[in-house]
């Protein structure tokens, strides 16, 4: 683990690095929703960092979503777009922004985290399950966006619903 491994809540000039230097560049109109959304205390957003190096790990939570089952506002909250850069995984960046994740939300009254886990990404859902997170059912992981060139984009991702107790340790 790194010891100078910072994790903050995210602003306004992350959002370029988000892009991860153009890979992640067809989501940009996505972040800068997740940022209106921050900026509504209806979402929060995490950033990993290291000193000189930068941004190497985000992580989305929507606090208040359309879909109650997911996110109601007051006790369940959804995590979504957590991705630590390859080279910085198995190093425990990612237990650690679970970690000050969970936190800050049983802090708001929050008891209960919602995620969804592509059904193909078995090290995924190990890794929640190792964090205590359990399988409650099936999601068919349709979802769209709008990219870069203001296209909407239809994703099909079928995933797992994973659902954590929050509690102060």
């Amino acid at each position: 683990m790194y010891t100078d491994l910072i994790v903050r809540h995210g602003n306004k000039a992350d959002l370029p690095a988000l892009e991860w230097g153009g890979e992640y560049t067809h989501f940009r109109r996505m972040f800068s929703d997740v940022y209106q959304q921050v900026e509504q205390d209806r979402a929060i957003l995490w950033i990993a960092e290291l000193p000189k190096i930068g941004l190497i790990g985000q992580l989305f939570v929507s606090l208040n979503s359309f879909r109650h089952d997911m996110a109601d506002g007051v006790t369940r909250a959804y995590l979504f777009g957590f991705r630590v850069r390859p080279d910085f995984r198995n190093l425990g960046i990612g237990t650690c922004m679970m970690h000050v994740a969970e936190v800050d939300l049983v802090d708001r009254g929050f008891r209960q985290l919602t995620l969804n886990v592509g059904r193909e990404n078995a090290a995924a859902r190990s890794f929640y399950e190792r964090l205590g997170y359990h399988v409650i059912g099936p999601d068919p992981g349709k979802w769209s966006y709008v990219n870069d060139l203001g296209e909407r984009v239809i994703v099909h991702e079928p995933a797992w619903r994973m659902l954590k107790d929050l509690h102060r340790d």
